[in-house]
């Protein structure tokens, strides 16, 4: 099995601590933006992190002060991509999309940590993570009809619906503006915004780190699961997600330690 330290770490760099990895965007110089590299390799680190099972919840954030993310990083992607056929075009936008996949599905619940500028390929990372803190200077964009490219990109018109509601997505996907921190925070884009947002982030880590990792997981494959099916069947799988959990060692756990007055240790 892949190890943290064998995981090639091109444009971020990684570290584990008591079951949190924080994930740092590591090009500040260029507000974090993503190369053809970056991308593939933060792609096959978020894959191999599903399998960890000493990664509970993931800190997801990016260095220096300018902002998050600025996208992919159009000095040395864009022309590239000019000299490429439609076989080569598919083969990177399947790459961008494959990478917001790998966070959106991985096992472990990502955190992102926002500040300045999240933008493009940003924002859609961003988005599928499980939960978004930014700061008061965080402002967001889906930039893509800005340079003459669908705002449906990297699987954002399948996330963003569901984060801010259809009616929202469409103007934000369409105009690609920036939302500042306050209205992210008022139409849900932001679950909250925080003065010291990577402490708040990293608290909000260390909780869900502490808990139940096999039933997070389970949340986090319904909450998948469902949105693509009726109320009946929902609730369906639901009941039987819930038996499953009952089985595993962690619902006795919490019992136990609900008897005996501690604070439950759940299985590592």
């Amino acid at each position: 099995m892949t190890t943290i330290d064998q995981l090639k770490q091109e444009g971020f760099r990684l570290a584990l601590e008591d079951g949190v990895l924080t994930v740092t965007l590591d090009r500040p110089d260029r507000i974090n933006a993503l190369t053809f590299a970056s991308y593939a390799a933060l792609r096959d680190a978020f894959r191999a992190f599903s399998e960890m099972r000493e990664v509970r919840a993931i800190l997801l954030h990016g260095e220096g002060p300018r902002g998050f993310c600025s996208g992919g990083d159009v000095r040395d992607i864009i022309g590239e991509l000019f000299s490429r056929d439609m076989r080569g075009l598919l083969e990177f936008t399947r790459m961008t999309g494959a990478l917001v996949a790998a966070i959106h599905q991985c096992r472990a619940p990502v955190i992102a940590a926002l500040h300045g500028v999240v933008c493009g390929a940003g924002a859609v990372i961003a988005i599928a993570s499980d939960v978004r803190i930014a700061a008061p200077d965080a402002r967001i964009a889906f930039l893509f009809p800005k340079v003459g490219l669908s705002g449906a990109d990297m699987g954002a018109s399948w996330l963003l619906p569901r984060i801010v509601g259809y009616g929202r997505a469409s103007e934000l996907l369409l105009t690609g503006e920036f939302v500042d921190a306050e209205r992210a925070e008022r139409i849900g884009l932001f679950n909250r915004v925080s003065t010291d947002v990577l402490a708040d982030a990293k608290k909000l880590a260390r909780t869900i780190a502490d808990g139940p990792a096999f039933a997070h997981a389970m949340t986090k494959k319904m909450l998948d699961y469902e949105a693509h099916v009726d109320f009946a069947t929902g609730i369906e799988a639901e009941a039987q997600a819930q038996a499953i959990c009952m089985q595993h060692p962690d619902f006795r756990e919490a019992y136990d330690a609900w008897v005996e007055k501690r604070a439950p240790r759940f299985e590592r």
